[in-house]
């Protein structure tokens, strides 16, 4: 499962390699995850006593479980962001009155509007028009671009950048 994460962590990395693009990221992603999760937390699942689990709360765990096994700072990290996010979503569900609903078309919208922006500058279409499997990939990454920032998690910043290279556009 590494070895998977690894190649699906570099194509992503491929796919955005100008700063302006990482920073259109680093604001349309959160966006987009947060919509989905609004819009999936009015699904129940089932009830607990703890309460109901909702579509989105099951849908962010298994994520989340994903990159613990994979890169477990990245997770660790993606596990308390995603848990707030996740409260607020929850939070926002519980509305009701089409108020989920608004949330989620207006971030989702704006956050791939955003996102294409940056896909301008980059000069490359988005990796998930090769590969849909992208749109898991890109909150780890994002989180992992900072910890390679700080000078962190050396090994996961080599192994992805030794496998970039294969998803770069070719010459010529």
């Amino acid at each position: 499962m590494k070895n998977w994460f690894y190649e699906q962590m570099a194509m992503y990395s491929a796919y955005h390699r100008d700063g302006r693009n990482q920073a259109t990221h680093h604001i349309g992603v959160p966006m987009i995850v947060f919509s989905v999760l609004v819009i999936t937390s009015t699904v129940p699942l089932f009830a607990t006593s703890a309460g109901p689990v909702t579509l989105g709360a099951a849908l962010m765990a298994t994520l989340v479980l994903f990159y613990i096994i994979s890169a477990p700072l990245v997770g660790t990290i993606a596990a308390l962001i995603y848990g707030a996010l996740s409260y607020g979503a929850a939070e926002i569900a519980a509305m009701g009155d089409g108020v989920p609903l608004k949330v989620f078309l207006t971030l989702f919208i704006v956050g791939w509007v955003i996102q294409f922006w940056g896909h301008k500058y980059e000069g490359r279409k988005p990796a998930l028009f090769d590969n849909i499997l992208q749109i898991f990939m890109a909150p780890s990454f994002l989180i992992a671009e900072l910890l390679f920032m700080a000078g962190l998690e050396e090994d996961l910043h080599a192994e992805i950048k030794a496998r970039m290279p294969k998803y770069l556009p070719k010459e010529g």
